[in-house]
């Protein structure tokens, strides 16, 4: 049984306020809790028109090191309505390669492979593209009509490395997708608040050729100047950049350390962190 909930927003401080345990934080107007049976996940309405997704809440945890099993995945498949075993996984390697999975190949490929990438698309109907995350961004992005799908990890190394835009034209090449069909959904990660940074950043982004957005990613802030980077505007300008309309793409604003009963986070718990979990299934084309 699922249903969605009512929202209260505890964003006010790092870490967060107290909040009765079973309510949730407000995240931004396009998404909204479900309550499954084990918990609570998010979805993006926009999306959810477009294509099966979830992201999770700490309430279904996976371990810091990657989880095995088909019965560790079977909560997510449910959801979804979708077998455990057509959940296709990655290793993340915080960098910018897009692992593509056509139709015909899944039958040869389980989501016990999961090959190096930090963003996998598809045009297999009815495959689960599923990310983990645990401040890095997690980005579900599909084009209905041409029935494909990405999931995408993007840590600042893949930010670095443009993953979002590889993503889309990963997409736009290999299933003649078209941007301005797409929609995109940023779930809960690190906020532009919460992330401090090292100088190195700043180099590192000028050298891949970012050096015109610097401004609009990096802040400084406070007498001493501290560094913070910006994953959510970086990614967001990124998949514009790539094409998605502005206005199909969206965030959830829930900064993972400001959550601890809700949202997994490495920079707040370190070692301790889990997981979360962004799936998407991958539509039917509707041309």
């Amino acid at each position: 049984m699922m249903r969605s909930v009512p929202m209260q927003d505890d964003n006010s401080g790092f870490p967060s306020e107290p909040l009765p345990d079973d309510v949730p934080p407000a995240p931004d107007a396009a998404f909204h809790w479900i309550r499954e049976d084990w918990g609570y996940h998010l979805r993006c309405a926009p999306l959810e028109g477009v294509a099966k997704h979830l992201f999770t809440s700490r309430q279904l945890g996976f371990p810091g090191e990657p989880a095995s099993g088909a019965d560790r995945w079977e909560p997510l498949a449910r959801a979804m309505g979708v077998p455990p075993g057509s959940l296709m996984r990655i290793t993340q390697v915080h960098g910018g390669h897009v692992r593509v999975v056509r139709r015909g190949e899944v039958s040869g490929t389980s989501a016990t492979e999961r090959p190096e990438a930090d963003a996998v698309v598809s045009n297999a109907p009815g495959l689960g593209l599923l990310v983990q995350v645990a401040d890095c961004v997690p980005i579900l992005i599909a084009d209905p009509e041409a029935g494909a799908a990405a999931a995408v990890h993007a840590g600042w190394r893949g930010t670095c490395a443009g993953i979002a835009a590889a993503a889309v034209e990963a997409l736009v090449r290999e299933f003649g997708c078209r941007p301005e069909r797409m929609v995109a959904a940023l779930g809960p990660s690190v906020g532009p608040a919460d992330y401090e940074v090292g100088e190195a950043l700043l180099v590192s982004f000028a050298q891949a050729g970012h050096g015109a957005s610097i401004d609009r990613w990096f802040r400084r802030s406070g007498p001493e100047q501290r560094l913070f980077l910006d994953l959510w505007r970086a990614n967001e300008d990124q998949l514009r950049g790539a094409g998605v309309p502005g206005e199909a793409v969206h965030r959830s604003g829930l900064s993972t350390p400001r959550h601890p009963r809700w949202l997994e986070s490495y920079r707040r718990d370190g070692d301790r962190a889990g997981r979360m979990a962004a799936l998407v299934v991958v539509p039917g084309p509707r041309r």
